[in-house]
């Protein structure tokens, strides 16, 4: 993969108790084996638990707690999936608020499974293809998107998927999509 390199761009990863685990850590693999900063960024203050797919999983360090999360201090962001984590991001007006801010100014998103109910909570997705777990096909057409039912869909500087069967798709587009934007967006430190 020749625009594989991400070195020097910062990718926030909004998640709270519930994210499907695989959906965060195959994602956050391939981004931090591309050279990207990621960082756990979450309403939870010091732990976040995931979701393997019938129980609870591991418990991963909140790197910076959403209060104090600010959009302009990343270049990309990544949802990830899971029913519980997405569910209790798009209520919370803050989680909100910060991806809403990504939209709004073009830098590039990463959304998984579940992981798009947060986008469509911004109201920024009419006009938009979208993949997502089949059980939210309505919610984005509600949202005036269009449902697509493809492994990798990427529409602008937004690349979204279905399930973790797609992840290794989901991975390609998302490295290719934040390798194209992130020379535009990387922020100063």
């Amino acid at each position: 993969m020749a625009e594989s390199n991400l070195n020097g761009i910062k990718v926030a990863i909004l998640v709270t108790d519930g994210f499907e685990q695989v959906e965060m850590t195959e994602p956050r693999k391939a981004l931090d084996h591309a050279g990207a900063k990621t960082s756990i960024v979450s309403p939870k203050q010091d732990r976040v638990k995931g979701w393997k797919s019938t129980d609870w999983g591991d418990s991963f360090t909140v790197d910076v707690p959403l209060g104090q999360a600010r959009p302009e201090h990343f270049d990309a962001l990544l949802l990830p999936g899971g029913v519980y984590s997405p569910d209790k991001l798009r209520m919370n007006a803050d989680a909100v608020a910060f991806v809403r801010a990504f939209v709004e100014h073009d830098r590039p998103v990463a959304a998984i499974c579940h992981g798009p109910w947060t986008l469509i909570e911004t109201g920024k997705m009419r006009g938009r293809r979208l993949a997502s777990w089949p059980s939210l096909r309505t919610d984005v057409r509600n949202a005036g998107a269009e449902w697509v039912d493809q492994e990798a869909v990427v529409d602008g500087n937004i690349v979204t998927s279905r399930n973790p069967d797609d992840i290794p798709a989901f991975n390609r587009a998302m490295i290719e999509l934040f390798a194209r934007a992130g020379g535009g967006t990387r922020r100063a430190a």
